[in-house]
């Protein structure tokens, strides 16, 4: 019986990716999340941008901030010139697949040295050469309590905007 019980686990083992293939697409899709923010961490603009498909679209905290792949990477140079663009650790993430599994959407809770916590939410696809980011949204959040109190500040600044 134990013969059989060990087998069995070494079957399960080895063969596990075959039998929950989600499994093996999310562990893909954390790595390149979790790279895609520590290059950010460390200013490497080629991995940073590299994790992009050509039609990406960066939705920043900013109304004002929604960026093709193009315009993102203009704006965000100066940053990558430094030792650290930004800084941004998944607290929590959540990855979801399309039938087919060829799409992906993701929510994460991130910690950040700039902000307090945030989220980041997107979109993914699978090519030739692996998943490749679509679209990214970055959200301050702010708890229901305190939105009355914020809410003035934030006014105030979309007026000046105008």
């Amino acid at each position: 019986m134990k013969k059989i019980t060990l087998i069995a686990v070494i079957f399960l083992t080895l063969f596990s990716w075959r039998l929950f293939p989600d499994d093996r697409r999310i562990q893909e899709i954390d790595s390149l999340l979790t790279t895609w923010h520590h290059a950010a961490a460390v200013a490497d603009e080629k991995a940073y941008f590299g994790a992009m498909s050509d039609d990406f679209v960066f939705l920043g905290t900013d109304a004002t901030e929604r960026w093709n792949k193009k315009e993102f990477l203009e704006w965000s140079m100066k940053f990558f010139q430094r030792d650290s663009a930004w800084v941004f650790k998944a607290r929590s993430r959540h990855i979801n697949f399309s039938g087919d599994g060829n799409t992906a959407w993701f929510d994460e809770l991130l910690d950040s040295k700039s902000y307090w916590l945030t989220r980041g939410s997107g979109v993914l696809t699978r090519t030739k050469s692996g998943w490749k980011l679509r679209q990214y949204n970055m959200a301050l959040t702010i708890p229901n309590e305190s939105v009355r109190h914020i809410r003035p500040f934030v006014e105030k600044a979309f007026k000046k905007k105008k």
